[in-house]
């Protein structure tokens, strides 16, 4: 009887060793080299919100698991003073898609699923906790405050590239931008959010660099040059394309009208009488310029914000984004184009475009505000000579940075757009405000810091 009975415990054990190094060596075999935040698991991973619709009644929820989660949910709710929101929280079954990071060589080869879910009816001006998952996996419940429906105070942020060493050096960056602005209502990203397209290494860095920040501000990403890559490798001969991760991880507004290879790079936010339009700078410029045209000219909106990757008045060395200048601008100009968010050269540089007179007009009337800017640690020297060739196309530089990193910080309330510029270390560097007449669309611009 003993002996039988030890047996049998010998044989259990010898199961239980043998599952755990099938199981070691298939985790290590999937995993090895990789750190223990980019590989994926039953829980829930880089949250993160979008626009997709409305932004006072719907907010667009994406997060990564491993592949063995098929039925993902959301669930949200009016957020209340404690935990018994949760009775009252309506569920939504996401949309999945199964994703293998391999087809691109440099990445391990790792199915993983994507999920999706857009948030639909919600009441305007309010706070919501909402939380993704699964029945036995869930993340924390999250907040996020929905647009009002009528024009109000508001608050964003901006960041121009981020790209290089993420972890390292972007990180202080968007802390920083969240201890200053904790509030901001959205967050645009400027392009070049990675320096490799398809590298799944940069995205977690990019990820886990913002952490829970990425959950509960609303994100504005825009593609920029670094977005796209060869599969062959930068001197290949493939064409370059998307970052095969932007469309699984970011459930974006898709625009029918608009050729479908510029899908989710090229869309438009209306958030409390704020236009935004984003444009995908990268390439097909002309199929843009008629969609530029229709959204600016049927819009009521009080401010009309444009951002895409490259600078349309470049001030570093050896770059003219003339397309953008010869084209685009004079649009900007005819519409009203209040503020242009870019980011590509490494640099800082602040300036507008007056409204030409006859008199000297000393009152401060402007067109345009134009701001490139980089929030990571890759710095290029700044070009005034290039500056300066600007002036023929009605350009004045206001203030000019290098060698710092940045974010900025937008506010828009009652007739005053403030623009302010922030260094890394939480130090105002730079500030501009604008006031429109909105009956007139006569605007002025005074420069803060000088």
């Amino acid at each position: 009887m003993i002996k039988r009975f030890c047996t049998y415990v010998f044989l259990l054990i010898f199961c239980f060793q043998t599952n755990a190094q099938f199981h070691s060596h298939s985790h290590n075999h999937n995993h090895d080299g990789l750190h223990h935040w980019e590989i994926p698991s039953k829980d829930p991973d880089r949250i993160i919100l979008t626009f997709n619709g409305d932004p006072a009644t719907k907010r667009a929820v994406t997060w990564r698991t491993d592949s063995s989660v098929n039925k993902a949910k959301a669930q949200i709710a009016v957020a209340a003073v404690n935990s018994s929101f949760v009775k009252e929280a309506t569920t939504y079954f996401a949309t999945t898609e199964e994703f293998d990071l391999g087809i691109y060589k440099s990445n391990k080869s790792l199915i993983v699923n994507y999920h999706s879910v857009v948030f639909e009816n919600l009441n305007p001006n309010t706070l919501y906790a909402y939380r993704v998952g699964n029945d036995e996996n869930w993340s924390e419940w999250i907040h996020f405050k929905t647009a009002n429906d009528t024009y109000s105070p508001t608050q964003f942020v901006y960041f121009g590239d981020a790209q290089n060493d993420i972890l390292n050096h972007w990180s202080r960056v968007i802390r920083m931008a969240y201890q200053t602005a904790p509030n901001a209502s959205f967050v645009i990203h400027a392009g070049d959010l990675v320096d490799s397209a398809h590298k799944d290494n940069e995205w977690a860095q990019w990820f886990k660099a913002g952490g829970f920040i990425h959950s509960q501000w609303t994100a504005i990403p825009v593609v920029g040059n670094h977005e796209f890559q060869r599969f062959d490798g930068y001197e290949g001969s493939l064409p370059r394309r998307l970052s095969i991760q932007w469309r699984p991880q970011f459930t974006l507004p898709v625009e029918d009208n608009l050729d479908s290879r510029l899908h989710e790079t090229v869309y438009t936010v209306e958030y409390q009488d704020i236009l935004i339009l984003v444009l995908n700078s990268t390439g097909y410029l002309e199929k843009q310029t008629e969609y530029i045209k229709q959204k600016l000219s049927n819009t009521d909106a009080k401010w009309k914000i444009v951002t895409n990757h490259h600078s349309v008045f470049s001030p570093a060395k050896g770059r003219d984004f003339e397309y953008a200048r010869k084209v685009w601008k004079p649009l900007f100009d005819k519409y009203g184009v209040d503020l242009v968010l870019n980011g590509h050269d490494h640099t800082y540089a602040r300036g507008h475009v007056p409204v030409k007179s006859q008199n000297i007009d000393q009152s401060g009337s402007f067109k345009t505000l134009y701001v490139t800017s980089v929030s990571g640690p890759k710095q290029y020297k700044v070009d005034k000579e290039n500056i300066k060739n600007y002036v023929t196309d009605g350009y004045k530089s206001d203030k000019i940075g290098e060698q710092t990193q940045f974010f900025q910080v937008i506010s828009v309330e009652n007739n005053k757009l403030i623009y302010s510029a922030y260094t890394t270390l939480g130090n105002l560097y730079d500030k501009a405000i604008i006031t429109k007449d909105f009956s007139t669309g006569e605007k002025t611009i005074s420069n803060s810091i000088k």
